[in-house]
């Protein structure tokens, strides 16, 4: 009986999603690339999701979607208008073109 239920907790164990929280540097510039500074924003990283928050904005971005992940960015559009892409593990984007605003996040690498 030890052994099975062991291996149930080790095994529901590996299920479990974890909120991933990461203080991350953030470049901001237009859609044209011209720089216009730099911003502090925590992420939390839910793989399929994420969220971005800063001083002055707050983002979920609801599940994330691509066709196929090999060739295109997994993204979603906020209810604020905002696009959010999950580069990779540890970058993040957030595009609004009505404010003509790009925000790059580059997060710390982390242990899988």
């Amino acid at each position: 009986m030890f052994v099975p239920l062991f291996l149930i907790t080790l095994l529901s164990g590996g299920c479990t999603s974890e909120q991933k929280s990461m203080v991350c540097e953030g470049k901001i510039q237009t859609l044209s690339g011209q720089s216009q500074g730099n911003i502090r924003g925590k992420i939390v990283d839910l793989f399929r999701s994420f969220s971005v928050e800063t001083d002055d904005l707050q983002l979920e971005s609801g599940p994330l979607q691509s066709s196929d992940q090999q060739k295109y960015i997994p993204s979603a559009v906020t209810r604020e208008g905002w696009l959010l892409q999950r580069i990779s593990d540890t970058q993040f984007s957030a595009i609004n073109a009505p404010q003509d605003k790009m925000i790059t996040f580059s997060c710390p690498s982390r242990a899988l």
